[in-house]
């Protein structure tokens, strides 16, 4: 591991308990928490992508505001759910982000988790003939007609009164930068291999579509593995990236163990049934500072990774959200390997 991040789901309802009552404050506060983690050294700072729920949902005006605020951090999604995407928009939106932000932009992109909505992206206008109850190949059709768009290629005929007869145009803003900061979200071994055929930076979350009796890290180091062999193999030589996610507390105040103390003692992966598939669940770490770093050395994904996506209780307001990110990048992210923000851009592995 050498770089930390926050990932947040960006919920909010107006509920006893909660410090994020509508979408405004949601907005608002993860703003604000990436700016102060900006000043404390973390190097990124992600939203999750939902639909048809009280969570964050467009990611640009965001992520566009979260670069104009801050110098340093890298801003993201994990993940952007391309089934409700224009792939033409996207490439349009992904570049102008990426020259605003001078590439501090990480777009975890993949087919996206279940939504509350029945097929909610055909209400978006988008149908998938070929896969009717997940929408997958719809997913992959336009993932790949957006890596076209962004790669420059000409794909719109042009008015030949305007740019004369036979001439095909590409979008505008392009982004030299942009392909090296395009990340698939990977779930499974079959997944993080074609992420590495593709040459591109892949994302796995806190749960992987197997359940083998492994455990859990052990399930997504193999993953990782796998998409570095198949990124070597199709002949790529560049330093790709790869993120994990966690729900990591450290226990440093009366606070913590009262919010968190109890996560400690469950202290397992869990397995379960996710859009129709047999799916191992990570679980959650909460302990004081010196048994944490034990048990994360011990996670065999964090380790092979080189980033870790911390996923934050945003409800909670941003002043809490800060306390457990600042109690991370002073107890517990040094003793794994951690550089902040500070020293650079966060670097991939050589292949």
């Amino acid at each position: 591991m050498k770089a930390f991040g926050f990932l947040s789901f960006g919920h909010y309802a107006d509920v006893p308990g909660s410090a994020t009552r509508t979408a405004g404050d949601m907005l608002k506060q993860t703003i604000e928490i990436a700016e102060g983690a900006d000043e404390l050294g973390v190097n990124g700072a992600y939203v999750r992508v939902h639909h048809w729920a009280r969570q964050a949902a467009s990611p640009m005006p965001l992520l566009t505001a979260m670069a104009a605020r801050t110098s340093r951090i890298e801003v993201g999604t994990g993940v952007i759910d391309m089934r409700y995407e224009n792939p033409f928009q996207f490439a349009e939106e992904a570049a102008a982000l990426d020259l605003i932000a001078d590439g501090r932009i990480a777009l975890g992109v993949s087919r996206g988790s279940p939504e509350t909505a029945l097929r909610g992206y055909e209400t978006f206008g988008f149908r998938d003939e070929e896969d009717t109850e997940r929408g997958s190949v719809l997913a992959r059709e336009k993932f790949d007609i957006f890596l076209r768009a962004i790669d420059g290629e000409r794909l719109a005929p042009g008015d030949p009164r305007m740019v004369g007869p036979g001439q095909y145009l590409a979008i505008e803003p392009q982004s030299p930068t942009l392909r090296n900061h395009i990340w698939w979200g990977s779930g499974s071994r079959a997944t993080a291999e074609e992420t590495g055929r593709k040459g591109l930076n892949m994302m796995s979350s806190t749960l992987v579509t197997e359940a083998t009796g492994q455990p859990f890290h052990e399930l997504q180091r193999e993953q990782i593995e796998l998409f570095r062999s198949a990124y070597r193999e199709a002949g790529h030589t560049g330093t790709p990236r790869v993120s994990v996610s966690r729900s990591v507390f450290p226990l440093v105040s009366d606070i913590d163990r009262a919010y968190f103390g109890l996560r400690s003692e469950e202290n397992a992966d869990q397995v379960g049934i996710i859009d129709g598939y047999r799916s191992t669940f990570g679980k959650t770490y909460a302990a004081e500072p010196d048994v944490l770093i034990e048990q994360l050395r011990q996670d065999e994904a964090v380790m092979a990774a080189d980033t870790l996506m911390l996923t934050i209780p945003n409800q909670l307001g941003p002043e809490y959200n800060l306390h457990v990110l600042e109690a991370f990048a002073e107890h517990v992210a040094p003793a794994l390997g951690w550089k902040p923000n500070t020293d650079g851009p966060v670097q991939g592995d050589a292949i």
